[in-house]
């Protein structure tokens, strides 16, 4: 175990975290708004204690391998929480700490679960770096650490597999450096046109910038009370349709980048998220219009909207979705454990897992009907080797059994079985809303401390694809060998 390439690496991620808060503070000068100065006092020694700890502990040797990836990120996730908390806390605008981690955490894991009631009430800052660390945390802060400076030796893929959501990650280019800038430039360019697009819709700037951020890194955090319900209808399609851009593979937009065109839409996974995409939307506008009466567009535009939502973990709401038929509810339940593209910013199970699962039946059913017979499961053309099959089984075991672990614990409270199982769903897929009490109109303040900390593990189990958690938890890991 390289416990100083460790050390250095969590030193570094201090500093960002330490820079990241003058962008807030930025924004409280602008609004004159005393309570900024907390970014200033909680910003500045994080980052000078960074700068210290990378310098004291630049380690000579620099091998880095997989169980140190694993570990660098569940503890600069559980690091970034813990410090981003900080100016939440001492502003007074969240007086419980445990609160004040809750809705980091949420933050960070681009979950937007939220423990305040009124957003609204909340200073201009403090709701900008709610939204502004959703926008990090999508993308992931280690990525963002390798696309600034090369540091592990060649080894940073290590970082990259770890905290990257999805069954397999690769390179775009042949350096992973180069291809950690090709996906925060095409991240903050899908972030820029949304803004761009907003502001031409009617939305404020403020409210564009933040809702942007929230939209490109599927959070959901809003600054309004009524999420997107408070702006027109011309604003809730923008964010729709930007929200399924979101969902998509980031490589589809590498490879319309680099001309590939046809090579983007032949990927099975685009295909299989679009089929399910507007099959949802399909199905859940023709249900309102003839169970609710809804007009045509109406329905169109809210059945697109949170399947968008939904679908990709964003959370927003445009309407309260609890008070739906049961059959575009269960339709919503359904879609926040598929959840979006691998590669892409969205939680839940994802799309190319769901994909191979489908293909693993199909297989066995043909080898029942056909013993004999030797089949092998394809994925874009290509074997898929046994090694990504076995990975995609142990990660729905985990899933579930981490799921029904955290819905046993969870019902301690004595809460109805809706409400255990859509938190469960929602921390887990890293989602926000859920049903019944954590309904759209509705959020995470009532949970016990001891239940939001079971349902803190669940989103950042959730963000980091379950392993790099358990890894760290597990006493062997930190054995010598």
């Amino acid at each position: 175990m390289n416990y100083g390439m460790i050390i250095y690496l969590l030193g570094r991620i201090m500093e960002i975290v330490g820079l990241m808060m003058g962008f807030p503070l930025a924004v409280a000068i602008y609004y004159r708004e005393p309570v900024g100065i907390w970014f200033l006092i909680c910003g500045l020694p994080i980052s000078v204690a960074g700068v210290l700890i990378s310098r004291l502990y630049h380690p000579k040797k620099q091998d880095f391998y997989a169980r140190e990836g694993f570990i660098v990120t569940a503890l600069s996730w559980i690091l970034l929480s813990v410090m981003g908390a900080l100016p939440f806390f001492f502003s007074g605008e969240i007086p419980s700490y445990t609160d004040a981690l809750f809705e980091c955490i949420s933050g960070f894991t681009t979950t937007g679960a939220s423990i305040i009631p009124a957003v609204e009430e909340l200073s201009h800052c403090i709701n900008f770096w709610r939204c502004f660390i959703q926008l990090i945390g999508g993308m992931g802060v280690l990525v963002f650490m390798l696309a600034l400076i090369p540091s592990t030796g060649g080894q940073d893929i290590y970082l990259m597999r770890a905290e990257s959501p999805g069954p397999s990650v690769g390179k775009l280019a042949p350096k992973v450096r180069q291809t950690a800038y090709y996906l925060y430039a095409i991240y903050f360019a899908l972030t820029g046109a949304e803004i761009i697009c907003l502001k031409l819709a009617g939305a404020p700037l403020f409210d564009s910038m933040c809702t942007a951020f929230t939209t490109t890194s599927t959070g959901g955090f809003g600054v309004r009370n009524a999420s997107l319900a408070a702006y027109s209808p011309s604003v809730q399609y923008v964010v729709a349709t930007f929200l399924f851009f979101s969902g998509l593979n980031y490589n589809f937009f590498f490879l319309i980048y680099t001309k590939h065109i046809k090579e983007a839409f032949k990927e099975e996974e685009i295909r299989f998220y679009s089929g399910i995409f507007f099959l949802s939307v399909a199905a859940i506008t023709l249900n309102l219009i003839l169970k609710q009466h809804y007009a045509p567009e109406e329905a169109f535009r809210h059945g697109f909207f949170q399947v968008g939502s939904i679908m990709t973990t964003a959370g927003f709401s445009s309407i309260d979705f609890d008070s739906w038929p049961s059959f575009a509810r269960e339709i919503l339940i359904l879609l926040m454990l598929v959840g979006g593209c691998a590669g892409s910013t969205c939680g839940g199970i994802k799309v190319s897992r769901i994909l191979i699962y489908f293909k693993t039946v199909k297989k066995e059913l043909s080898q029942l009907c056909h013993p004999r017979s030797v089949k092998v499961i394809m994925f874009d053309g290509k074997a898929l080797p046994h090694g990504v099959l076995r990975s995609a089984n142990i990660f729905l075991i985990t899933y579930g059994s981490i799921f029904v672990a955290s819905l046993l614990l969870v019902s301690l409270d004595n809460h109805d079985f809706t409400t255990n199982f859509t938190a469960v769903a929602s921390a887990l897929g890293n989602i926000g809303p859920g049903f019944s009490l954590v309904g759209p109109t509705q959020n995470f303040a009532f949970f016990s401390a001891p239940v939001k900390y079971v349902l803190m593990f669940d989103m950042l189990a959730g963000r980091l694809e379950l392993f790099p958690l358990l890894v760290m938890l597990n006493p062997s890991t930190w054995r010598k060998r």
